[in-house]
């Protein structure tokens, strides 16, 4: 019997609301994958409600291609007063600064994190920088958000990074955009209800075709293996079903592409394309697909097959009851628009900005957020090795 989401909602209507893109983002980035115009689903007949009249002092560094910075709403939300920013390059902190609605600058992440008066940053820098900018910010007593990946490509970061937030107790939330995509949301609440049994199988894609160089600091997203920017996909398992990946084999394919060639790209990277397939700590397999190089549809998605349902999209499918379920996702506050990326933006941050309020771990913690991404670096280790099955660290909180 196939069951779609209408059977599910039994007690709530669900409905949509056009997520319009970051004012920031809709004029810079029209053309970078993710940042199209999307629907995101929403309780029409919830209103949210604050938890606390708080306001979380919050420092944003990082205004490059993507114009991260102010492009997940933080300067909208009721609960938030922003600082200071940063970047690096005058031009664009100023322009930061104008889209964040703040007056206080600094030169660098370096000076932004000894501002007492900042108690959380979120760190919308380079990736290869990641990992170093959360553990500075930490080391001054700072909780911290990022962009995504966790760490970029080094096994001793993830180590580095995992020891910090252990140690210091601080709160740590990567921004992974296709956690809070409407399909992967609903698979989630569907697994966490019992939904799907035992997830046998997941597939997870993320297609960014790239002819030419994507503008980036220093360069960094030029030949960038494609596993080690696993997360978009990776999501379609760990972000459902909070799992861990175990092993992996994966295979990579040269590109034809100039600089996806392994002499015209920092990393000596030859693949454009790397497809890993993983087992799973339920015992289960999970295909994981990243590529750089292959033209037609692009973004985020995902598909899931358990021992009692499977699901593609936002239909489900099942010969068992169905059980009752919200698939549609929380009301933000006013002013907070769901934003680019499948309308996750404003959810990414209103997550971590009510973990903090809340005192409370977010959703995508440390543990979640680097089994998302370092299953990734060992899968590109894995294609370089011509498939030779790899063990995963897995890591727990």
């Amino acid at each position: 019997m196939s069951i779609r989401r209408r059977d599910f909602l039994k007690t709530a209507a669900f409905s949509t609301m056009a997520a319009g893109l970051s004012r920031h983002a809709v004029a810079q980035n029209p053309d970078i994958a993710g940042f199209d115009d999307t629907e995101s689903t929403v309780q029409a007949d919830t209103v949210w409600e604050p938890v606390s009249d708080r306001k979380i002092r919050v420092g944003i560094v990082g205004y490059g291609v993507c114009k991260f910075g102010a492009a997940f709403g933080f300067q909208d939300h009721p609960n938030v007063d922003i600082i200071a920013v940063s970047d690096l390059i005058p031009e664009r902190c100023e322009g930061l600064a104008r889209a964040c609605r703040c007056e206080k600058t600094y030169p660098s992440l370096e000076e932004l994190v000894k501002d007492d008066d900042i108690e959380a940053v979120f760190v919308a820098t380079d990736a290869p920088s990641h990992a170093q900018h959360c553990i500075d910010v930490m080391n001054h007593g700072k909780h911290v958000a990022t962009a995504v990946p966790a760490v970029f490509g080094s096994l001793d970061d993830a180590e580095r990074v995992f020891e910090k937030v252990k140690s210091t107790g601080l709160t740590y939330m990567m921004f992974e955009t296709s956690y809070y995509h409407n399909e992967c949301y609903a698979m989630r609440a569907l697994y966490e209800a019992g939904a799907f049994g035992k997830m046998v199988y997941s597939e997870g894609e993320y297609y960014h075709y790239a002819s030419e160089p994507i503008d980036s600091f220093k360069g960094w997203r030029i030949g960038t293996p494609p596993q080690w920017y696993p997360t978009h996909s990776n999501a379609y398992y760990n972000g459902v079903t909070d799992g861990q990946f175990t092993e992996v084999s994966c295979m990579g394919i040269p590109s034809v592409i100039s600089h996806l060639q392994p002499e015209n790209n920092p990393y000596q990277n030859p693949f454009g394309t790397e497809i890993a397939l993983f087992r799973t700590s339920e015992g289960g397999m999970a295909r994981m697909a990243v590529s750089w190089d292959t033209p037609g549809h692009e973004g985020e998605m995902g598909r899931v097959r358990g021992q009692k349902g499977a699901m593609t999209g936002m239909h489900f499918a099942s010969p068992y009851p169905a059980p009752e379920v919200r698939l549609d996702k929380p009301p933000l506050p006013p002013g907070v628009d769901p934003g680019g990326h499948g309308g996750s933006h404003g959810h990414l941050m209103n997550e971590f900005v009510m973990a903090l309020l809340q005192e409370r771990t977010p959703q995508m913690d440390i543990a979640q957020s680097l089994n998302m991404t370092v299953a990734g670096v060992v899968a590109h280790e894995s294609a370089l090795k011509d498939g030779e099955l790899l063990k995963i660290r897995q890591y727990t909180l």
